[in-house]
């Protein structure tokens, strides 16, 4: 099974972490992991000032923050996983990398906020259900 795994490097993708770990299901050579940050792009104003290389290593360093605990996780279970680095507006990368990369399942940590909370501010969770046919598998 072809699994895409938003990451943040939040508690919820640590809580999302520690149930794949708990679920010997999801471990094994049958699945194929592709862990996916997206990190926020840095406004047009601002990064028409900025040269492209410290641009591109800030997003690289972002990433790597998120990656590098993310690796040690996935080599400690002995799962073979691929790190993939986006930019953008989260729930569109996402909802779009699932679809066009044909992926059987997204599987993402939640915060699990009410009804209020999400019609206020909204949710990437929500958003990647909304946009993309692969069915998602929400941890809290």
């Amino acid at each position: 099974m072809k699994i895409l795994v938003p990451v943040d490097g939040s508690s919820f993708t640590k809580r999302m972490l520690a149930y794949l770990a708990a679920h010997d299901e999801w471990l094994g050579d049958h699945q194929q992991y592709t862990l996916l940050h997206v990190a926020p792009a840095v406004p047009s104003r601002a990064a028409a000032v900025i040269d492209k290389s410290v641009l591109r290593g800030y997003y690289t360093d972002e990433s790597e923050k998120v990656f590098k605990p993310l690796r040690a996780f996935f080599g400690k279970q002995r799962i073979q996983a691929s790190f993939v680095a986006k930019v953008g507006v989260a729930a569109d990368v996402i909802a779009d990398m699932a679809t066009k990369g044909k992926f059987d399942l997204v599987m993402m940590g939640s915060h699990g906020h009410g009804s209020l909370t999400t019609l206020v501010m909204g949710s990437v969770t929500n958003k990647v259900m909304a946009n993309c046919s692969t069915p998602v598998l929400i941890v809290r």
